[in-house]
């Protein structure tokens, strides 16, 4: 069973950064939504059973720090950190995070930074670390394979502000590249199990977040 997210982001030197973020991951785990859980003024959702998080924001910094799985090394060695730290040591160190990170026997990940000069991607395939600037503008990063065709189907319709709106059009769907996801295997769901939209500059941030983001009822607003 495949771990996909679906991150869109829009960034551009000293205007405020936009993010989406969607969580797809198994039902049946445990997960807290955004708050300050490690340590004042660093705001995001906790996974309950590894700890780490997702999706952080400095708010102070107007940053923010995403991490996806990818495909090339599914499982960590039982020794190696967990993924959920990453977001929280880009946050600390900025982008010498990977100085700070013994990567070795990690499970494969990409890696979202935005901050408010600069937006940059780093995927880890498991053996080596890539490292990628992106040009100002809207982006969508996957955990790749055929959760990739989403651009192809989504990007476009970024381009508009109502990014809720995009999202809500959507219902589940057992199909990698859907924006919104559902699958049942042997007994266990995989799905969208949450989303937050994040607005945010040094010194503010807004999140809107919903544990059924294709819903129109059950979103929840906070300001930091």
């Amino acid at each position: 069973m495949g771990r996909v997210c679906t991150v869109v982001v829009r960034w551009a030197p000293s205007q405020p950064v936009r993010v989406l973020a969607l969580r797809d991951e198994l039902t049946t785990r445990p997960f807290d939504g955004p708050g300050e859980h490690w340590t004042l003024g660093i705001v995001g959702g906790r996974d309950r059973t590894a700890g780490g998080t997702w999706c952080a924001s400095d708010v102070l910094a107007g940053a923010t720090a995403l991490v996806l799985n990818r495909p090339q090394k599914r499982v960590a060695d039982p020794w190696a950190p967990s993924r959920g730290v990453v977001p929280l040591i880009a946050l600390e160190r900025g982008p010498g995070w990977p100085d700070h990170l013994a990567l070795q026997g990690m499970a494969s990940f990409a890696l979202v930074l935005v901050t408010p000069s600069a937006l940059q991607l780093w995927v880890f395939d498991g053996a080596s670390l890539v490292a990628t600037d992106l040009a100002p503008g809207t982006h969508m990063v996957t955990s790749g394979g055929a959760e990739d065709g989403k651009a192809d189907r989504f990007l476009a319709a970024f381009a508009e502000d109502d990014w809720r709106a995009v999202v809500q059009a959507q219902l589940p769907q057992d199909d990698p590249a859907a924006l919104v996801v559902r699958h049942e295997e042997e007994g266990l769901v995989f799905a969208t199990v949450f989303g937050q939209l994040i607005v945010s500059s040094p010194g503010h941030l807004h999140l809107e977040h919903s544990r059924t983001p294709w819903s129109s009822e059950d979103w929840s607003a906070q300001d930091f």
